[in-house]
């Protein structure tokens, strides 16, 4: 019987060996997820110029996020082709600790309006947090043609329709937010100015202050610095209602425009390769820093009112806004020179 009995325990020393083994395995993703990061410093990438609304808004970060993280936080410039030259070096970062402050046009319409652009929002960009939105204004000079010093939105659209296209709008250029949004606006209001793109967005407030444009669509800093200074007329702001941002003017909805609502927004994302623990923990940060009272505050002073949503609402409105404004895109054939 000894022999018998020595076998089966070296079968069941062997299961139990091999279960054991296989219960190590098991833990070994777990074990791996709690290794320590960041390792060295993190790179936040702005594809915008130092001093821009964007860099603002990711030097605001760098500081918070540096405590968070116990490491550096750098922040990188990388200009051109309206942020996407930055967003596509974000896609394509492969070493876990490169991620990227975006405006939204990034994030949802790039590759719509222009098929060149390298990297794909949809599959390349991991959504973060949305930090901050903005309305933008419409904006118009003081004294025009056809439009009494006291005309209240509605009074100021009835006389852009009637000028049909004898009208001009300015925007920093085709593809930006301000043209598709002027354009959403002529498609839900009846009006039809004509586009003219410029440098910027100073540089179209200029042109208004010349009387070379009827309307444009500005930031609420720069219109309402405009309107405070007794130079341009803000005639309503593109949000659902009153914001905070410019509480004295009214919502182009309460004008009688229906269906029409557009913000500006800017947000962080990931490489959509970095792992998925890394980017729940980013979020979660990101999020909780953009809440605090002493970034709420700035990012107010710089033109944002916080969101600090997770990465399912910052997905959500992604999708949301690459529905609608690539509505327009397609209808009117819109695509960037």
């Amino acid at each position: 019987m000894h022999p018998v009995f020595s076998r089966r325990s070296a079968v069941v020393l062997a299961l139990a060996t091999l279960a054991s083994s296989c219960a190590l395995a098991q833990k070994a993703p777990a074990v791996a997820a709690q290794a320590p990061w960041p390792t060295k410093p993190l790179k936040i990438v702005v594809g915008f110029p130092p001093g821009s609304s964007p860099d603002l808004t990711a030097r605001t970060f760098s500081e918070p996020l540096s405590k968070a993280l116990g490491q550096p936080v750098l922040v990188e410039n990388k200009v051109g082709a309206g942020g996407n030259i930055g967003a596509d070096a974000v896609a394509k970062a492969r070493d876990d600790h490169t991620i990227g402050l975006m405006i939204n046009g990034n994030m949802t319409i790039a590759k719509l309006i222009n098929a060149a652009v390298l990297y794909d929002p949809q599959k390349d960009l991991a959504p973060l947090t949305l930090v901050g939105t903005s309305p933008l204004v419409l904006t118009a000079p003081l004294s025009q043609p056809g439009v009494s010093a006291t005309a209240d939105a509605r009074e100021f659209m009835a006389a852009a329709r009637s000028a049909g296209d004898k009208w001009s709008y300015g925007t920093p250029g085709v593809g930006t937010v301000g043209h598709i949004g002027t354009e959403l606006l002529k498609a839900r209001s009846g009006i039809n100015p004509v586009h003219v793109p410029y440098a910027g967005y100073p540089q179209v407030a200029t042109a208004m202050l010349g009387g070379q444009l009827q309307m444009a669509l500005l930031p609420p800093a720069l219109a309402q610095a405009q309107v405070k200074a007794g130079k341009l007329r803000a005639i309503g702001v593109t949000s659902a209602g009153r914001s905070a941002l410019a509480p004295d003017v009214p919502s182009l909805s309460e004008a009688g425009i229906q269906g029409f609502e557009l913000e500006i927004w800017n947000a962080f994302a990931a490489p959509a390769t970095m792992p998925k623990h890394l980017q729940v923990r980013l979020a979660t940060v990101l999020a909780e820093i953009a809440r605090t009272p002493d970034v709420r505050a700035k990012l107010f002073q710089q033109g944002w009112q916080v969101a600090g949503t997770s990465p399912e609402g910052l997905a959500n409105r992604i999708k949301a806004d690459t529905a609608t404004l690539g509505q327009i895109i397609a209808q009117r054939g819109i695509k960037a020179d």
